[in-house]
């Protein structure tokens, strides 16, 4: 039940109130060195008091109080996230464009990034011509790009795989509560020479977002470091071992033309492009996320 809120009289001290909760929280959080400290107090803040962030930021000005059991459970989640567990995590829930998914441990949490990713995919859906265009997301994890995709291209048929029994029963519920009649989601390896044999040579986009750290890399971050699954991280030796099966199965499936999206790290972007263009993929480019690193690879099926 959300948590209630009650405005203070005229001189009244509330030692539970929404502005000391949150300069407290925006405190213990800059110590423990999350990167936004008062977005976090806000977002925890209001998911214990059922509130918009919006909501929470009024309630700082009102100096309104909460009830002493709702502070101390904002006291509870903000320990956790001092310990650098996500927030998603710790909400159970992470915004992805136009959607929200349900998130937790056994499926990596979606990041900002990725919606820049995800809109090579969604443009090069809608410049198809065809009445309804077929994409696909391999290794779709939450479930994030292709329902994405899905959602925002809604003349699309979109195929998503997961073969991770952990992750697929967090993008179960989110294929479930986005309830995307044009999106389909299938259990197997993208590596697999059989998955979504169906669909041969008809893809008119294949999107992917594959585990590609190499495999002594050491994530910076405590959040990636200590709780996105390792089956979601690392691809091999030099973290392309997934990106290989990806450029294989996206050749198989797509249509000549089609046009193939993968994201990768920040200095993958050359290693990439000569790994697509030795399979034969033309057109190979790499664009730079909002921040101008390197971050996905765009490539058209050649043909034959």
């Amino acid at each position: 039940m959300p948590g209630t809120f009650s405005a203070p009289d005229a001189g009244e001290a509330v030692p539970d109130a929404v502005d000391t909760i949150r300069a407290r929280t925006i405190g213990i959080l800059a110590a423990a060195g999350i990167a936004d400290p008062e977005v976090d107090a806000d977002l925890l803040i209001g998911h214990v008091l059922g509130r918009s962030r919006g909501e929470v930021q009024a309630a700082v000005i009102l100096r309104t109080g909460v009830t002493s059991a709702d502070a101390a459970a904002i006291d509870v989640l903000v320990s956790r996230r001092a310990l650098r567990e996500p927030l998603q995590h710790i909400t159970g829930r992470a915004p992805f464009r136009s959607i929200e998914l349900l998130v937790g441990p056994g499926v990596f949490v979606p990041r900002p990034e990725t919606e820049q990713v995800a809109q090579f995919a969604i443009d090069a859906l809608r410049s198809v011509p065809d009445p309804d265009p077929i994409g696909v997301d391999l290794g779709t994890g939450s479930g994030a790009i292709a329902l994405s995709l899905a959602v925002e291209v809604p003349n699309a048929r979109i195929w998503a795989v997961e073969n991770s029994p952990e992750a697929f029963a967090w993008t179960t519920r989110n294929f479930t509560a986005v309830n995307a009649a044009n999106a389909t989601l299938v259990f197997g390896d993208l590596a697999d020479t059989g998955i979504l044999a169906e669909l041969d040579g008809t893809v008119a986009v294949l999107i992917s977002n594959p585990p590609y750290m190499p495999a002594d890399a050491v994530p910076r971050d405590p959040e990636v470091r200590l709780f996105d699954p390792a089956h979601a991280l690392f691809g091999g030796a030099d973290g392309l071992d997934v990106v290989r099966h990806v450029s294989q199965t996206a050749l198989r499936l797509l249509r000549p033309g089609g046009v193939l999206v993968i994201e990768h790290g920040e200095l993958q972007g050359a290693d990439i492009r000569a790994l697509l263009t030795g399979d034969g993929w033309r057109a190979t480019a790499t664009h730079r996320d909002y921040t101008t690193r390197d971050r996905a690879t765009t490539a058209i099926r050649p043909t034959p």
